[in-house]
């Protein structure tokens, strides 16, 4: 909900702020992310001085603010600043949301929990957009009241959450650095943002540059994204238990699978077909990595290593078109068949290598 909540508005927005150009427009659904990586980290940082509930409980009051006060601004500038305190207010609460269950949770329930976050998220997406697609139709500023869901939030953690303690760890453990492991799995959830945005950033253009169809078309396409993610994080556990050790690799091959069918394809039920599997990659990569993560710290550095991938995640967002759009003119095309097949390409050369990586390990 940090940005796209209202993104049903931003046409109305447009229109009451005649003088804004495009690029601000815009900027009020990506200025969110911007403050979301270094308060991700300050909040990280909050949990050696405060307990996590607290910092939750501050980071809702400023989501709440960010959030809701923009339908009260009559200028385009004040608006940018109050989605950048709405930006701030995800950056504190987010990570803790993922290290508090790697905190109550272990084993198998963990991973549950991990899954059921991701597919909350997926789910909270869809339900916030329609519901601010229908409060557009009473003006641009009725959109903005979604952000009253933070409201609910905040009771259910001032009554349900834990107390906490402060995180103090002992002299050796506050001299230790962050491993390069999770360097390396933040580095990843940043690739595959990239190219999972790929589908919301490209598929009208896709659509309509091979004549398969329009805007209404690239909206229904683009939501199986939402829904495949959905459904496999539901299921991580059993998807976990059958894969093992090489569910990163199959579900990496999926991905691949996909943006390889996309690069030929002009059929409408293989392209939905293929975004469901980039969907299914993402729900369950996107936890299970943020698990190896955690398992490669300290107790002590869980907020540090989800910080780490949840701002990579972000930057792969933010990356992602201007990647993409780079490689294009590179190779002097201007086709998506041919982004989407240098992401099927990359992928597959990533699945081989780490299919080797894991075999040697075995070993």
């Amino acid at each position: 909900m940090a940005g796209a909540a209202i993104s049903p508005a931003l046409g109305l927005i447009a229109k009451a702020f005649p003088d804004a150009s495009p690029t601000m427009i815009k900027l009020i659904l990506t200025a969110p992310s911007i403050m979301i990586i270094p308060f991700s980290f300050l909040s990280s940082y909050l949990t050696y001085k405060l307990t996590k509930r607290t910092i939750i409980m501050i980071g809702l009051v400023i989501y709440l603010l960010g959030g809701i006060a923009p339908q009260f601004v009559s200028s385009i500038e004040l608006l940018l600043a109050l989605r950048l305190l709405l930006g701030a207010g995800v950056g504190l609460v987010m990570p803790l949301s993922m290290s508090l269950i790697n905190d109550y949770f272990t084993g198998k329930e963990r991973t549950k929990m991990m899954g059921y976050n991701s597919a909350f998220s997926n789910v909270g997406g869809i339900l916030t957009m329609l519901l601010a697609g229908w409060l557009a139709t009473f003006g641009w500023q009725i959109p903005f009241n979604v952000y009253f869901l933070g409201l609910f939030i905040f009771i259910l953690v001032f009554f349900f959450l834990p107390k906490g303690e402060i995180q103090k760890p002992s002299k050796r453990e506050n001299k230790s650095k962050v491993p390069l492991t999770v360097y390396g799995y933040a580095l990843a959830m940043g690739g595959i943002m990239l190219a999972y945005y790929s589908i919301a950033t490209n598929m009208a253009l896709f659509l309509e540059q091979n004549n398969i169809g329009g805007a209404a078309l690239a909206g229904t396409v683009v939501s199986f994204t939402t829904v495949g993610g959905m459904i496999t994080s539901l299921f991580l556990v059993q998807i976990e238990l059958t894969f093992k050790k090489y569910i990163i690799p199959v579900m990496l091959s999926g991905m691949g699978l996909a943006f390889f069918i996309l690069t030929f394809t002009n059929s409408i039920p293989l392209v939905i077909l293929s975004v469901c599997l980039v969907g299914f990659g993402q729900g369950s990569l996107f936890p299970i990595i943020t698990l190896k993560a955690l398992d490669s710290v300290a107790l002590h550095q869980g907020d540090q290593a989800v910080a780490l991938t949840s701002s990579c995640t972000f930057l792969g967002q933010f990356l992602s078109p201007v990647v993409l759009d780079g490689f294009g003119k590179l190779a002097n095309s201007s086709s998506i068949r041919f982004q989407y097949g240098t992401l099927a390409v990359s992928i597959l050369i990533i699945v081989l290598i780490s299919t080797i990586y894991i075999l040697k390990k075995k070993h």
